[in-house]
């Protein structure tokens, strides 16, 4: 059957993969719990009856403030199918985030994880608040499941008219940005926005029903949703991380054949590797390092020549098959995006026979707008890719990149000004990221319009590119360039502790936390070289002159980072403005 609206991936189901054990599966004290076909549909339909047995009506906003679980899903298909607006929120964002998104959005019911943010919303939130956890003095999601079956033979027919009454362009979520460089703003999708994109990437990852997805990414993010219902389209089972911090063993376990990853992840998993192989000794160490060297010149389509393909297989054999091991052995792709993507991890990731197939986009594109693919002649390492199915690319006079497509969102929720500033009169959506196509078709991004600076002499810079280019080193986790309207650039250095204690301790070098331990001078020689190596690649105004080792990490629940693991630019100036101010001497 068609698909064309969200819900219709219910039916598709029903249809294709009716006996399905497995949909979905998450852990429940440690143990996996599955949900069958059977289970989805008729949890689905239940909660649709449920919230409609409830009051609610057509054009209201349901949010959900959830970590990834098949409840999710159900409550996701159960508001499609009553026209009600879906309204998915991060789990890290203070008090006030959520107050503001409830009143804007006008919120009528939630539905959230667990005790902890029930502590802090029932305040603040709708009369109608339920936990998919058990928490005490608190409605359960099952309340609203268990009415929806009493209540099955007296609105079945109404849920059906709704159903065949929806339109593909009626508008079926609403997304807040994660706001890392201004205030959030909702923007409101359509069942065609996601469902279009949704269909061209499943027939890019080309996933099978006999095989297995690892969700670990949030799931009310716009790209782990695109990869939750285009892993659905594919009939593929989906499996739910607990956290970032069991990933390893969910991959052992699991055995999945694709995920969809940020940047940062992959970067952290490289990272590790590296610093395995720095345990290594003799011959073993030299082996090791000699696969990655060879794999960090990789080329596809074996332009590199017989020879070396002949080494790759041999270091395929001796180091790369453990690599794949460690990941479950199945992996046949991985989703990538959000961020730069480093090309030497992309490259040595291929060469080690795990895809990255790196794309671009944003919440207001569904997120899809370019992916590299798995095979020439769509791929070519060190881009974003090609345009996916029915979606234009354009570059504009000024170097924005402009698209235009089914998967362009409706606009901004109650912001007719700002839907206008970036979707002009002929359609064309404008990204406020600078690129080019090259041979007309490849994309590669330079930067993002809003994050370009530039120095007193005024010359722009480009923040992204040398950032993304410093991050190779393993000693650094975070940086942020900075120097707008100043002489120079300069940088703060987030370090990467695990990997610069791990150092340390080879050295000898003694410390009792992190503030005594980027003060010693040791550690200033480190970060010097690395500074020096990488500024020998940048031009006179790129490179880094002045930088400050900060002692913290910086991450999602401490504020400096998006949920998607992007610099918060703005919460970053803010935090360091002491520091800023020292390096350019205020």
């Amino acid at each position: 059957m068609e698909v064309s609206r969200t819900f219709d991936l219910l039916e598709r189901y029903a249809n294709n993969f009716a006996n399905k054990p497995d949909v979905f599966a998450a852990k429940v004290n440690r143990i996996w719990v599955k949900y069958s076909t059977k289970d989805y549909i008729n949890n689905s339909n239940y909660i649709s009856y449920g919230l409609l047995a409830l009051g609610l009506q057509k054009g209201d906003k349901v949010a959900t403030i959830s970590n990834n679980r098949p409840e999710w899903n159900f409550v996701d298909m159960g508001l499609a199918q009553t026209g009600l607006i879906h309204v998915p929120i991060f789990v890290t964002l203070n008090e006030q985030g959520y107050r503001d998104i409830f009143e804007h959005a006008g919120v009528k019911a939630v539905f959230i994880s667990d005790k902890k943010l029930f502590a802090m919303l029932e305040p603040i939130a709708p009369e109608l608040i339920f936990t998919f956890d058990k928490v005490e003095g608190a409605k359960n999601w099952t309340e609203v499941l268990n009415l929806g079956k009493e209540k099955a033979d007296q609105l079945k027919e109404q849920v059906t008219s709704i159903k065949e009454q929806t339109k593909t362009t009626d508008p079926v979520t609403l997304i807040y940005t994660s706001g890392t460089t201004g205030t959030p703003k909702g923007v409101l999708l359509s069942h065609q926005n996601l469902v279009s994109n949704a269909i061209a990437a499943a027939k890019i990852f080309q996933l099978k029903p006999d095989q297995r997805y690892l969700s670990m990414l949030p799931i009310c993010h716009v790209g782990e949703r695109m990869g939750n219902y285009q892993t659905q389209y594919s009939g593929c089972s989906i499996y739910y991380s607990e956290s970032l911090a069991t990933i390893a063993n969910d991959l052992k376990e699991i055995k999945p054949h694709g995920f969809g990853a940020v940047p940062r992840i992959l970067e952290k998993v490289y990272d590790k590797i590296i610093s395995k192989g720095h345990k290594l000794t003799g011959i073993k160490k030299k082996i090791f390092f000699w696969a990655v060297d060879l794999g960090l010149r990789y080329k596809h389509d074996g332009a590199n020549g017989i020879w070396y393909e002949l080494q790759l297989k041999l270091a395929n054999k001796l180091i790369f098959s453990k690599w794949r091991k460690a990941m479950g052995e199945n992996i046949v792709s991985i989703g990538v995006g959000g961020a730069a993507l480093q090309p030497r991890l992309e490259r040595v990731f291929w060469a080690a026979g795990i895809k990255l197939l790196n794309m671009y986009g944003l919440t207001e594109t569904s997120p899809i707008i370019t992916i590299n693919r798995q095979q020439s002649p769509d791929l070519r390492l060190g881009s974003v890719g090609s345009a996916i199915e029915n979606v234009v690319v354009k570059i504009a006079d000024d170097g924005e990149i402009l698209c235009k497509g089914p998967n362009v969102m409706l606009g901004y929720y109650k912001n007719d000004k700002a839907t206008k500033e970036v979707i002009d009169s002929e359609g064309w959506f404008h990204t406020g990221d600078i690129g080019v196509l090259e041979d007309g078709k490849f994309l590669y991004i330079t930067d993002r319009i809003k994050e370009l600076f530039k120095l007193s002499n005024s010359k722009y810079v480009s923040p992204q590119a040398i950032e993304s280019l410093f991050k190779e080193s393993v000693y650094l986790d975070q940086i942020m360039v900075v120097g707008n309207g100043e002489k120079f650039t300069s940088a703060l250095l987030a370090p990467n502790f695990d990997a610069l204690k791990d150092w340390c301790s080879e050295k000898g070098i003694a410390f009792t936390n992190n503030q005594e331990l980027v003060k010693k001078a040791e550690i200033s020689d480190l970060f010097n070289g690395i500074v020096h190596k990488f500024n020998q690649s940048l031009s006179k105004d790129e490179q880094v002159r002045r930088y400050r080792i900060v002692p913290d990490e910086w991450t999602p629940n401490s504020g400096e980072l998006s949920p998607t693991l992007k610099l918060k630019r703005r919460v970053l100036n803010e935090k360091y403005i002491a520091v800023i101010n020292d390096i350019f001497q205020k």
